[in-house]
């Protein structure tokens, strides 16, 4: 049984098959797929021995040198774990780097325990592959269309509301801003790229057929530290803008809740009660510290101050403190960036308002809410 071709590769990605890697823990750390678990033939040490030994003695030696290491209570345990996503995960499959030995050792291994399950051919190598080229493609031929606006308009809330879109903030991990970081840090460049290319496919698939444009977030060239792929952002320079405007009130507001209320919950949630105000302090105050030069020293003193105020007052139980030097930085530092970043994209305008304004122009573009 075997997953191969372009269309059944695509089909594959676009459906959420689920997925075993078959590869070492360290080359799935690397770049994986979205749909996939790591369940390895072997482990990174003995993955590095028999690398070493095919180097050495040749193919034949290092064959009988990996099924040495992976044998016994080792290779029970691990025929185990693949029979039982399978028996999990019916409709999946499991490939390697080229869907060479490492995979057929394992369909191999799986038949011999009574459990048939498909492999990629090509393996993790043709799915990258096919990603690349999907993605580039998408790029030239799709239409896109872009939601800005100041920072706190709560684009990705709008954007999640909606078909027809890519999420690029929740795909990398990160809220966008030098204030964006989020517990459990980001995925991988790869892994990025892989799960963004498989949402623009399905993007592309469902707006087809209305002729529609798909929607994303106006970001720069990194959501964070994962870094959009060139021909992305090239499309994305060149596509038509609709702005999201909200008051400077209805944006303090959102950037409270979001990047206070919220991020304070992940925290803890993430580390306890206590460790995760402390990480949650400290982000915020890193954070700051990452934009001092382009606020200035004396501008950065101050909003300094505030937020140090903030967090004892946060502490003791009263989180609005906040509200100040939240809106200090939005209208000294966010809004003057974004208005110098705007006037260059001016002819690119298509459409502005507030949000229920903005959510009417885009169900005149074919993107409907729910």
């Amino acid at each position: 049984m075997l997953w191969q071709g372009a269309l059944q590769l695509r089909q594959l990605l676009l459906n959420d098959t689920p997925l075993i890697d078959t590869r070492s823990p360290g080359e799935f750390a690397k770049g994986s797929l979205p749909t996939s678990v790591s369940l390895p033939l072997m482990t990174d040490a003995e993955r590095a021995r028999v690398g070493t030994c095919y180097k050495r003695q040749g193919q034949a030696a290092a064959i009988e040198l990996g099924h040495q290491l992976v044998s016994g209570d080792t290779k029970s345990q691990r025929v185990a774990a693949w029979v039982a996503f399978a028996r999990r995960h019916p409709n999946g499959a499991l490939y390697c780097w080229r869907g060479g030995l490492r995979s057929q050792i394992c369909q191999q291994w799986m038949a011999e325990a009574g459990c048939e399950y498909p492999r990629v051919v090509g393996g993790y190598k043709a799915l990258r592959r096919l990603l690349i080229d999907e993605q580039a493609r998408i790029c030239q031929q799709q239409p896109l269309l872009l939601l800005g606006g100041r920072t706190g308009c709560d684009k990705t809330g709008l954007i999640r509301q909606l078909p027809l879109t890519v999420d690029l903030e929740g795909l990398a991990n990160h809220l966008g801003s030098s204030f964006g970081r989020r517990p459990g840090g980001q995925p991988s460049q790869l892994q990025f790229e892989n799960a963004l290319a498989v949402a623009l496919m399905k993007a592309e698939q469902s707006a087809r057929p209305k002729g529609a444009p798909v929607l994303l977030e106006d970001e720069g060239r990194l959501v964070g530290r994962c870094a959009l792929p060139p021909d992305l952002s090239r499309a994305m320079a060149r596509s038509p803008l609709v702005l999201l405007e909200l008051s400077l009130a209805q944006r303090v507001e959102h950037s409270y809740h979001n990047y206070i209320l919220g991020k304070l919950a992940a925290w803890q949630t993430h580390l306890g009660m206590e460790q995760g105000f402390e990480a949650f302090a400290e982000d915020l105050t890193q954070s700051l510290y990452r934009v001092r030069k382009r606020l200035g020293g004396v501008r950065y003193d101050g909003i300094s101050k505030q937020l140090h105020q903030a967090l004892k007052c946060h502490q003791q139980g009263d989180a609005e403190a906040h509200r100040g030097w939240i809106e200090a930085l939005l209208v000294d530092y966010y809004d003057p960036m974004y208005d110098y970043q705007l006037s260059k994209r001016q002819h690119l305008i298509r459409f502005r308002g507030d949000r229920e304004q903005v959510l009417d122009y885009l169900a005149t573009a074919g993107i409907h809410g729910s």
